[in-house]
Parts: structure tokens; sequence; C-alpha cells
């Protein structure tokens, strides 16, 4: 892999002000020159958001839409937390960080992995202005790898099994994409045991479907 864009393309700035550091991560072009597409970061936050989802990158018709999650992927993934779009897209409830904010382009498996200078360069300043939140979603290995890090099992499943060891404050996913359908049928226990749990977790936090939170 290539190294890293420099960062001094984009600066997180000083202001403590969530607009300001939201309109800096959209005019981010600190990997413009590795992005085949151009720069176009995807980011939701609200400081008072209580749910953040922590994907990979946006796929190349989110990246078309500026819409986070605005594919197949998302559908299943709202499916799967019991939320329609109105609170899903809903930044005063639900915050959408993904590890990398622009579409990453195509490799010989499909999407290339998230650009590394994303969370290094914005996710503390980032998570500052998000007091709130009690429940992180980790969707994916390389959301799983960042935040927790030694933590990980040896395999996605054994992480996503083993979800109960991060609880309260994070819960693992596997990634909601059509191409992981394989993995669902052969782990027929996540939709049957995990969704189920994740679902009253998310109601927990945000309560329940058509009702508001007190």
């Amino acid at each position: 892999m290539e190294p890293p864009a420099r960062f001094e393309a984009c600066t997180p700035p000083r202001s403590r002000d969530l607009s300001g550091l939201l309109d800096a991560i959209r005019a981010c072009h600190a990997c413009a020159a590795h992005l085949p597409l151009g720069p176009r970061p995807v980011v939701q936050a609200g400081a008072d958001a209580r749910l953040l989802i922590v994907g990979q990158a946006p796929g190349a018709k989110v990246h078309a839409s500026g819409v986070p999650w605005d594919d197949a992927s998302g559908a299943r993934l709202r499916e799967w937390l019991g939320l329609g779009a109105a609170t899903f897209y809903d930044p005063s409830q639900v915050a959408i960080v993904p590890m990398g904010f622009c579409y990453p382009g195509r490799g010989g498996g499909g999407d290339l992995p998230p650009r590394p200078e994303c969370a290094p360069l914005w996710f503390d300043a980032l998570l500052a202005h998000l007091p709130r939140i009690e429940l992180t979603l980790l969707v994916g290995q390389y959301a799983q790898r960042h935040f927790l890090g030694a933590a990980r099992k040896a395999t996605l499943a054994d992480t996503v099994a083993a979800h109960a060891e991060y609880a309260p404050r994070f819960f693992p996913l596997p990634h909601p994409s059509p191409r992981n359908t394989a993995w669902r049928q052969r782990h027929p226990w996540f939709e049957r045991d995990v969704l189920p749990l994740l679902r009253e977790r998310v109601q927990a936090v945000l309560g329940p479907p058509g009702g508001g939170r007190t």
C-alpha cells in the first residue's frame, strides 16, 4: 500500500463548534490523490446523538448521493437495527462516522479498504463533540480493529459472537453488504440470536419504534 497522504492538506479547526468541524471534514482533500472519483466525505453527526455507527467507507452509490448507507447495505442495516429512515437519518439521534469518509475505489475483491488518513486526522476531534453517545456499533473488521484493538477475537465471527464482552459501550457487527450473504448463511446464530439483542440495545438507547425517548 502506498504511504498515507500528508495531513497538512486538512487540519481540524480549533473551534469547539461541531458544525464547523463537520464543514471541515466535508471539505477535506487530504487523500484526494488516491481517490479515483475524487473526495466527497460523507458523515452525519449531532451533539445530542446517542447511537454511533462506525462503518467501513462509502460505496460508489453513497459517493454519488452523499447520503450515508444509501444502498442495499444500508437497507439491511436499518432492518437489523429495527430503525426507519427518519430515525436513522436524524443526526440528533444517530451519528454515522465511517472509518474512511470517502469512496476509496475498487480492487480485485470489491471496494478497497478505507483510506488510512481519516481516523487519525479527524476521529479524536469528532468524537469529543459527541458526549452523549451510549452505544457504538462497530460494523466490520476495520471499525473493530480501531476501537477494540487487542480485545478483538481471532476472527470477525468470534468477535461478533463475543459481543457481550464489549457491552454496554460497543456492539460489533458484520458488514451488511449483500456480498456477505454467505457469511450469514454459515453463521445462522447471528440472525437468530444476535439481532434480537441488537434491537433491544438500540431501543434502549433511542426508544421504541414510533415512540420518543424521554
